[in-house]
């Protein structure tokens, strides 16, 4: 029996987890010899768990909510887009024995939007709602596409206009709460807050998406969002979960891992058929 390479992805809670099984259909198809475990790690078990992964051979890793940030930390060297989210998702072993981090997450949702919706971001009216981790790690990926503005919304308004000056620089951008949407109205808005998996949602306007607008929750279930129902409820063009990003961001894992870039359109195919 040859011999794989190990990763895994830590995470708690991690059960629910779709990357071992997405990683494993990448693997079968680009004939590649690895194996990939989810490992329930809470933040205080996180440094001694990653020393002892890499300590017993492991080659990468990615790591989930709520251990981005310790990642973040954890790393010794950075790339440029995990530098600017202050979270890293994906950690690679380098020949030198270092730990690279990096974070696919924005890459991963924008060749989501753009490759297997047609959804575009050039010249578009942008909302994000909240203001933490998962708003960070997108932020220069979307501004990177030249959006008309984008406009971070959140219940804490101080928080949501920090982050959009740590960003100023790559574009358009500004942080509010959400009375301040007013009469605003946008061609996307993309859910950052993990609310809508537990059925509750931000305080949203009717007025907010614009004519043909769509939606997009950066979560992902079994059965729709309640930010997706809300999206289809006010008619959206495409109201759609974050099923397509996980996958693309895990190629982009893989591909830093391994060098090799998965085809994900039937992959995605396969798992939106097996939650229906």
């Amino acid at each position: 029996m040859p011999y794989k390479d190990q990763y895994a992805v830590f995470g708690h809670p991690i059960n629910h987890s779709k990357s071992p099984r997405i990683h494993q259909l990448f693997a079968k198809q680009t004939q590649q010899q690895i194996s990939y475990e989810a490992q329930e790690v809470p933040a205080a078990s996180f440094e001694s768990a990653i020393q002892q992964f890499f300590q017993q051979g492991g080659k990468g890793l990615n790591c989930t909510v709520p251990l981005k940030e310790l990642a973040w930390q954890r790393a010794e060297q950075l790339s440029r887009r995990a530098k600017l989210s202050k979270a890293v998702n994906t950690l690679i072993l380098q020949e030198n024995g270092t730990l690279l981090g990096d974070n696919t997450d924005g890459i991963g949702l924008v060749t989501d939007l753009l490759n297997n919706h047609a959804i575009p971001l050039s010249d578009r009216r942008i909302l994000i709602l909240g203001a933490g981790g998962a708003s960070r790690g997108i932020l220069e990926p979307l501004l990177q596409q030249s959006p008309r503005h984008i406009v971070i919304a959140n219940r804490t308004v101080e928080k949501a206009i920090t982050l959009s000056h740590e960003f100023s620089h790559l574009g358009d951008i500004r942080g509010c709460g959400y009375d301040d949407l007013n009469n605003a109205q946008f061609d996307l808005i993309l859910n950052a807050t993990s609310a809508s998996l537990t059925g509750e949602l931000p305080p949203l306007g009717e007025h907010l998406l614009a004519e043909k607008g769509c939606c997009y929750d950066l979560a992902y279930g079994n059965q729709p969002t309640a930010f997706v129902l809300w999206g289809q409820a006010q008619k959206a063009e495409k109201s759609l979960d974050g099923l397509g990003m996980l996958v693309e961001q895990a190629a982009e894992a893989f591909y830093l891992w391994r060098g090799v870039r998965p085809e994900t359109s039937a992959i995605i195919d396969l798992l939106n058929a097996e939650r229906s």
